[in-house]
C-alpha cells in the first residue's frame, strides 16, 4: 500500500507540474479550495523580499506562478507601481484577489487566470519573478521559457528565482532544483546568487539574459 500511494502521488505530482493545461487547472483548483495550502498564506519575511524591494525601482512586477498573493500583500507597496500576478488556479486567485482589496492594493495589483507557460504579456517590467514556480517548469523548457520572458524586460529589468534546494528531510538535496539553479547560472548574466543558511536552502538567484555582442 505504501509503494501504491507513494506512486499516486508522484503521478499526481508530475502532472501539476507538467501535465495538460486543463488538467493542471483542476487539480491546482481542488488544492486551493481546500485547506491544504492555508500555511502558506503567511510568508512575511521570505528572504525573497529584500531583492524584490531592491530592484522594483517603483515600477512593475510579473509574478509567474503567484498562488494566493503573497507576494502582492507582503512586498512593501511603496517599493513598485504596479503588479501582475498570473496562475492557473482561480481558486488561489480568488483569495489573491480577495486579499489585495482588502489590503488596500485593488488598483496596485491585478491577477490573470492562465497556465504560466503559455501566457503571453502584453508591457514590459523591472521585475519577472518565479518564486517557486521554476520548479514546475521541465529542465528543457527553462531556456525558451525565460527566452520568451525576456522580450518583456524593460532596459536593466531582471529575472529573480527563488527555489528551495532541499526539503523538510535533513540532508535531502532536490537534484531538478539544483540542476536548474546551475542552467541559470551557466546562461545567463548572474546579478546577485544566495543559498541562505535556513531550513530547505532556499535560493535566490537575480539575473539578465547575456549580452549578445
Amino acid at each position: 500500500m505504501y509503494i501504491v500511494d507513494r506512486t499516486l502521488t508522484f503521478v499526481r505530482g508530475f502532472i501539476m507540474s507538467y501535465g495538460p493545461s486543463g488538467i493542471k487547472k483542476k487539480l491546482w483548483d481542488k488544492e486551493f479550495s481546500s485547506s491544504k495550502w492555508d500555511f502558506i498564506d503567511n510568508t512575511a519575511g521570505d528572504c525573497v523580499y529584500p531583492y524584490l524591494e531592491k530592484y522594483a525601482h517603483n515600477g512593475n512586477i510579473l509574478d509567474l506562478g503567484c498562488g494566493p498573493g503573497n507576494t502582492a500583500n507582503e512586498l512593501a507597496a511603496n517599493v513598485y507601481q504596479s503588479y501582475i500576478g498570473v496562475d492557473i488556479s482561480e481558486a488561489a486567485l480568488a483569495k489573491a484577489v480577495r486579499r489585495s482589496q482588502e489590503n488596500g492594493r485593488g488598483q496596485q495589483n491585478s491577477f490573470v487566470n492562465s497556465d504560466f507557460l503559455g501566457y503571453k504579456p502584453t508591457q514590459e517590467f523591472d521585475i519577472i519573478l518565479f518564486r517557486e514556480s521554476m520548479y514546475h517548469v521541465p529542465y528543457g523548457q527553462v531556456i525558451p521559457i525565460l527566452e520568451k520572458y525576456a522580450k518583456h524586460l524593460k532596459p536593466g529589468g531582471v529575472f529573480i528565482v527563488r527555489l528551495y534546494a532541499g526539503d523538510h528531510r535533513p540532508g535531502v538535496i532536490k537534484t531538478r532544483v539544483t540542476a536548474k539553479l546551475d542552467l541559470l547560472k551557466r546562461e545567463f548574466d548572474i546579478v546577485e546568487s544566495r543559498q541562505f543558511d535556513l531550513p530547505a536552502m532556499p535560493n535566490v538567484v537575480v539575473f539578465r539574459p547575456r549580452s549578445k555582442s
